[in-house]
């Protein structure tokens, strides 16, 4: 086992009934890398994801965290795992009738005995460091669409985890939010030496934010490597990927 590695998945297979999502999925990543899987809709990214914090089970493989393979845990075994993990969810996925601290704050509270004027402390330290001081006491509603991604942003950061994955974190934002979504996912990488997993189909984002890319197609990881290998990669459904080429059923 690579101990430069903290995510790994091994020959990973998963069937919804009859469909075949993934046929055989390899791919390593590096502790404090930002890798983003691409791939069209129905490709299974979003599987993936839910594969790598133990939401769904593969039928075949191995998916190790941090040295642990996490395919035999049960629920309990599980938590530990997942307190090593932060998610930004592709709708923000904030509890409309919570305030912005009580979002953020959520996690801190589930099974846990940290003290209040921690969880405050934690809570504030976040919000500046996704650029949104004072705003505890706000609503989801209160908040633009970019806002609302930064503050799930902070709750996912509310653990201080190893990794964060990020589903789709700039769908439906206008150009300068994008744009600061892509330097807060840097950012998090820089400064805490996160390793970041990030879905998404905006190829754009995908080469400014990522150390190595990941091409997922037809249930594999069919090239993997950095932005420029892959501008740069023979690979023709990829090229054509890139260059907005590929239309896909709607099935992740």
């Amino acid at each position: 086992m690579n101990n430069n590695f903290i995510i790994e998945f091994r020959n990973i297979h998963k069937s919804f009934d009859s469909k075949k999502v993934h046929t055989g999925i390899n791919l390593s990543i590096r502790k404090g890398d930002n890798v983003t899987v691409l791939g069209g809709s129905g490709s299974g990214k979003t599987v993936l994801l839910k594969e790598l914090n133990g939401l769904i089970k593969p039928d075949e493989g191995e998916v190790i965290i941090d040295r642990e393979n996490i395919v035999p845990m049960d629920e309990n075994e599980l938590v530990h795992v997942r307190k090593k993990i932060g998610m930004l969810f592709q709708g923000s996925a904030l509890f409309d009738s919570l305030t912005v601290a009580e979002n953020i704050a959520y996690p801190l509270r589930e099974g846990n005995s940290i003290p209040e004027e921690e969880i405050a402390k934690v809570v504030s330290t976040n919000l500046e460091l996704v650029g949104l001081p004072g705003i505890q006491e706000k609503l989801p509603s209160d908040l633009s669409g970019g806002m609302k991604k930064r503050v799930g942003l902070s709750r996912a950061m509310a653990m201080n985890p190893k990794i964060l994955l990020y589903d789709e974190p700039t769908t439906g934002l206008d150009p300068p939010n994008i744009s600061r979504i892509n330097q807060l996912i840097r950012s998090m990488q820089q400064q805490f030496g996160i390793t970041g997993v990030i879905i998404t189909h905006d190829v754009k984002s995908a080469f400014e934010i990522s150390d190595r890319i990941a091409f997922l197609y037809e249930g594999k990881i069919i090239f993997e490597g950095t932005a420029d290998e892959a501008q740069k990669s023979d690979i023709e459904v990829l090229n054509d990927f890139i260059r907005g080429k590929i239309e896909y059923k709607d099935l992740d």
